[in-house]
């Protein structure tokens, strides 16, 4: 919309003559002056017409037109209407000011300088070669990423720096992705959060991703060995939930399968740890439906194991769903924002645990049996407080935990990862949908490694704790403690 008096109102009566409802309405002039966002209900054949008139008035943003960003100074004549003319060729190129500097008592009295935005790089091309025909002309910058583009059109480079990160999209994708981010900006800045640092941690996220994998990744590595035949791995990738990997000399099962960007990575991590191939992997276990722990599971032809709900949340692209956050725009949208950035992949060979039965583990239900060589794991159903079917697996005979999100060494993890970690907690204001319920999940597990503790007391072997991030750890005095060694694994080295 144009920066005038009645803007507003004049797209608001288009959408009253036609008996739109407006849902939503969002503008900041901190964020963008000439954007404005609306969400309308009405009937198909009204919102046709709603769109035509508003498109009719040049108010409806139907494409997100790549722009140039130009920097030059240029040398006028000392007489009346000198800087009338030249913006004449400024406003027949179609192009937008965003600064213009002179002052004819300051140090260089003959240059004006300006920077445009322009659409299209051959419109500077017949604009640069207009004004090199009639003034001295220097040029101090020209950027054709938007890296250089001023908040007059914020969303447009917002859009462009999105681009660069998933590739190039259609128009409509883009337009929905920037109407959903401004709805949680929106959402956030009711709560005191500044709007730009909103749009700063969503790329954030996905630069982070975007930096991490190939010859960038790395990973630190846990090795136990369970019984004399049966091994675990934990693998903790620079971004997100740890891959877990239990090898028996007849098979190997996944637990957790990390983010789909690092699914190349992780293959060839694992095989300089000797399952190159992993052409024994029998079934992956996948313990939430987080995109850090089940992204990369589409990647694999094996069956993958999970609750209902999990696959609730994947097939509605919802980290909320079934909680008391289901609405929750916040929570929707981040699902749709990591699903996109970390190359979300929907496995195909998918089955669920059965219903809770009698047999229960603390305040768990246990809800299924894992048998991975002599090693048995019961699948305990969580109460819903990081993610609705989030699961739990134990073993008390072995002295194992996994605990997923709801039990995690926080004091593991390097910087960066608690760095990373921070931006979703930002954007979703608690990676828990059901805080007091997450409370209750992790205090029930402590408690649970606690009697597992006390029943190998007298064989000396401790329950490790392998929760979704950070270090597989032990107890002690009630504080959670890295187990074993920590090796650090980097992608191109040889081991």
């Amino acid at each position: 919309m144009p920066d005038e008096p009645g803007s507003l109102h004049r797209a608001a009566e288009i959408i009253k003559k036609y008996k739109g409802n407006i849902n939503r309405i969002q503008f900041d002039r901190r964020i963008d002056p000439g954007t404005v966002f609306y969400e309308v209900t009405a009937s198909e054949d009204d919102y046709r017409k709603i769109t035509e008139d508003l498109a009719g008035i040049g108010y409806l943003q139907t494409s997100l037109k790549s722009l140039d960003f130009l920097k030059f100074c240029v040398y006028l004549p000392h007489q009346p209407g000198a800087l009338h003319e030249f913006l004449g060729y400024i406003t027949s190129a179609g192009a937008n000011i965003a600064l213009i500097d002179f002052d004819d008592n300051g140090r260089h009295p003959d240059r004006l300088t300006v920077s445009l935005n322009l659409e299209q790089s051959r419109e500077i091309d017949r604009l640069l070669d207009q004004l090199k025909s009639r003034y001295r002309l220097e040029i101090v910058e020209y950027d054709k990423t938007g890296k250089h583009l001023d908040d007059t059109v914020f969303y447009v480079r917002y859009a462009q720096e999105v681009r660069e990160l998933i590739g190039e999209s259609e128009d409509a994708f883009l337009l929905s992705f920037l109407a959903d981010t401004n709805h949680i900006a929106q959402e956030l800045m009711d709560r005191g959060c500044n709007p730009h640092q909103v749009f700063d941690s969503v790329l954030a996220t996905g630069r982070t991703l975007n930096t991490t994998f190939g010859n960038n990744f790395y990973a630190s590595v846990q090795r136990f060995a369970i019984t004399s035949d049966i091994t675990l791995y934990c693998f903790q990738p620079p971004c997100g939930g740890s891959v877990f990997l239990i090898r028996t000399p007849k098979e190997l099962v996944m637990i957790d399968t990390g983010y789909g960007i690092y699914h190349t990575d992780v293959m060839a991590m694992v095989a300089r740890y000797g399952m190159g191939g992993m052409k024994n992997l029998s079934r992956i276990i996948v313990t939430h439906a987080d995109a850090d722990h089940c992204g990369a599971a589409g990647h694999f032809s094996v069956p993958v194991f999970m609750h209902k709900n999990t696959l609730e949340i994947i097939r509605t692209n919802n980290r909320a769903y079934g909680s008391r956050s289901q609405g929750s725009v916040l929570e929707e949208f981040y699902t749709k924002m990591i699903n996109l950035f970390s190359q979300f992949a929907i496995p195909s060979d998918i089955h669920c645990f059965s219903r809770p039965t009698s047999v229960m583990r603390g305040i768990f239900p246990v809800i299924g049996t894992v048998t991975i060589g002599g090693l048995e794991l019961d699948v305990l159903d969580g109460l819903g407080g990081h993610t609705c079917g989030q699961v739990f697996l134990y073993s008390k005979t072995h002295g194992l935990l996994f605990a997923a999100d709801s039990v995690i060494n926080f004091g593991s993890l390097t910087k960066e990862r608690a760095d990373y970690s921070s931006l979703a907690a930002f954007l979703v204001t608690s990676v828990n949908v059901d805080s007091e319920r997450a409370r209750q999940e992790r205090v029930a597990l402590i408690a649970l490694a606690e009697e597992t503790d006390r029943s190998l007391a007298s064989s000396g072997r401790r329950c490790l704790i392998c929760g979704g991030h950070g270090a597989v750890s032990v107890l002690e005095n009630r504080k959670l403690v890295p187990a074993g060694d920590l090796e650090r694994y980097e992608a191109g080295t040889k081991g």
